[in-house]
C-alpha cells in the first residue's frame, strides 16, 4: 500500500496567457511559488505527481524538500508570453514526481504531436508510476494510447491531468484499466464558473492494483486545480 498524490500547479506563463482568475489574485508570482512549495512541503504522500511546474517552482521545490527524491521531465516547449510580460526567471515547464525514498527511472517523454504534454515514469516500491499530463483535444487518444503501452507490464499507477471526466478516460484507457471514484461531494479537481467542460479532470487511475479513498484538497486558490490524493494497493 502506498499513498499518492496528484497535482497541476499551474505554469504562469498559462495563467497569463489564458487571463486566469490566479494571476490576479496573485500578482507577485514568488509569493504564489512560495504559498505551491507549503502546500507540497506539507503532504505526506509517498509519491506525489506536479504538472505545469515552471523552472521558478522546480528550484523552489528543491530547495524546500532535501529528502525528496526528485524525478523530471524537461519539455521540449518552453511556454511563451502572449498577453503579458514574463515574471519567471526560468520560464521552462516540467513535469515532475517527489519520491519519499528510492525510485528507477523508466521513461520521461514528451507527446509526439504536443511538446508541452507528455508522460513521466518510475518504478517504486513494485509498481510503476505513472504521471501525465494528457493534450485536451483529439490528440489526447494517440497519448492514452502510449500511457497504456508504457504501463501494459503493471502494477501501475497513472496520476495526473487528464482533461477528461472520469467515463471518458475509463473508456479511452480500456480493459484492465480502473479511474478511482471521487465522493458524491467532492471538491472540483478544477473549478469553473462556466462551460461544459468537466470539472473533475484529474484523476489516479491503477492497473492491476485497487485506487481507494480519493479525496479532493483545497489548496486555497494557489492554482486553478486543487490537489487529488488517494491509497493505492
Amino acid at each position: 500500500m502506498i499513498t499518492v498524490a496528484t497535482w497541476n500547479v499551474l505554469h504562469r506563463v498559462h495563467a497569463d496567457n489564458w487571463d486566469s482568475d490566479i494571476a490576479g489574485r496573485w500578482p507577485i508570482e514568488a509569493e504564489r511559488i512560495e504559498a505551491v512549495t507549503a502546500v507540497v512541503a506539507a503532504r505526506a504522500e509517498s509519491v506525489i505527481a506536479l504538472m505545469e511546474v515552471s523552472g521558478d517552482q522546480l528550484v523552489a521545490l528543491r530547495n524546500a524538500l532535501p529528502a525528496r527524491e526528485f524525478h523530471v521531465l524537461n519539455y521540449p516547449r518552453v511556454p511563451r508570453p502572449r498577453r503579458l510580460a514574463n515574471v519567471l526567471e526560468h520560464r521552462t515547464e516540467h513535469l515532475v514526481i517527489l519520491v519519499d525514498g528510492t525510485a528507477r527511472p523508466v521513461a520521461a517523454e514528451s507527446f509526439g504531436f504536443d511538446p508541452g504534454k507528455g508522460v513521466l515514469v518510475i518504478e517504486f516500491d513494485g509498481l510503476l508510476i505513472a504521471a501525465t499530463h494528457v493534450t485536451g483535444d483529439e490528440r489526447r487518444g494517440e497519448q492514452l494510447v502510449r500511457l497504456r503501452e508504457l504501463t501494459a507490464a503493471g502494477p501501475a499507477v497513472l496520476l495526473g491531468d487528464f482533461n477528461i471526466d472520469r467515463a471518458t478516460l475509463a473508456a479511452g484507457l480500456g480493459d484492465g484499466y480502473t479511474v478511482g471514484e471521487f465522493a458524491p461531494d467532492a471538491l472540483p479537481t478544477r473549478p469553473r464558473d462556466a462551460g461544459a467542460k468537466s470539472q473533475y479532470i484529474d484523476h489516479v487511475v491503477g492497473h492491476g492494483v485497487p485506487v481507494r479513498e480519493v479525496v479532493v484538497e483545497d489548496v486555497a486558490g494557489a492554482s486553478d486545480h486543487n490537489l487529488v490524493r488517494a491509497i493505492v494497493g
